[in-house]
């Protein structure tokens, strides 16, 4: 029979190098991507977005969206729509709309902006053609090109169009128009958000880093039991019984 002294000793032999390790992760010893030193979580962080980022938006999404999009053409194609902005951001329903204004005309509509409104005239797969370039522009890292494009902050610009998306997909949706409403979502939530999430981020195949990503995993895994039996054998020793 296990005794509460020993269940005590068990608790302390586990819980202090686990919080050794925890003061270990927290402390800026490792590489980051992007030079200088971070500390583990944010470097574990990044590792699983590199080697998440490749299979998110890969060339074959890429190019099937782009084949979509081009199938959208409606040269007839008028909308109005409301911005919502971003509070967090300072970034307000009427700086929203001004931008977005921006974004469509350059994309080869016409548009103007009243307030939080924006109403758009143009071919609508002319608008889908350019909303796909632009998210594999940034999925690959190269913000330079919306910002030589548009003036603006590259993730700014991708901010706007995810927007307009979104308000567009709800204003075909009223219309009944709902095949290319459901498309225009897809390239929100396939094309335009894993571009933004995964900017400034490169791709590492999963099959160069199985072993460090196994080694990831399987940490991940023992240390939560590490912790999980800690408190128990603690609970235990202190003779804290959960029941009822």
């Amino acid at each position: 029979m296990v005794t509460k002294t020993q269940y005590k000793v068990r608790a302390f032999l586990l819980l202090i190098p686990f919080f050794i390790v925890l003061v270990a992760l927290f402390m800026p010893w490792y590489p980051g991507s992007k030079g200088g030193k971070i500390n583990g979580l944010d470097y574990f962080d990044n590792f699983f977005n590199e080697v998440s980022k490749g299979s998110s938006f890969s060339e074959e999404a890429q190019a099937k969206l782009m084949k979509t999009a081009e199938g959208l053409s409606d040269p007839a194609f008028k909308s109005a729509i409301k911005m919502k902005g971003d509070k967090k951001a300072k970034y307000s329903p009427e700086d929203a709309a001004q931008t977005a204004a921006k974004l469509l005309t350059v994309a080869g509509l016409q548009a103007t902006a009243e307030g939080d409104k924006v109403t758009m005239a143009g071919d609508l797969g002319v608008l889908a053609k350019t909303v796909i370039q632009d998210s594999v522009a940034m999925y690959n890292n190269k913000g330079d090109v919306l910002q030589g494009k548009y003036g603006l902050e590259p993730k700014q610009a991708l901010y706007t169009w995810h927007q307009v998306m979104d308000g567009l997909g709800k204003s075909l949706t009223k219309a009944e128009k709902f095949e290319a409403a459901k498309t225009l979502q897809n390239f929100m939530t396939k094309a335009i958000e894993p571009a933004y999430n995964y900017y400034g981020v490169k791709v590492t195949p999963v099959k160069e880093e199985m072993i460090f990503l196994a080694f990831a995993l399987i940490f991940y895994v023992v240390y939560t039991m590490w912790y999980g039996f800690g408190i128990l054998y603690l609970f235990e020793g202190f003779g804290v019984v959960i029941g009822h």
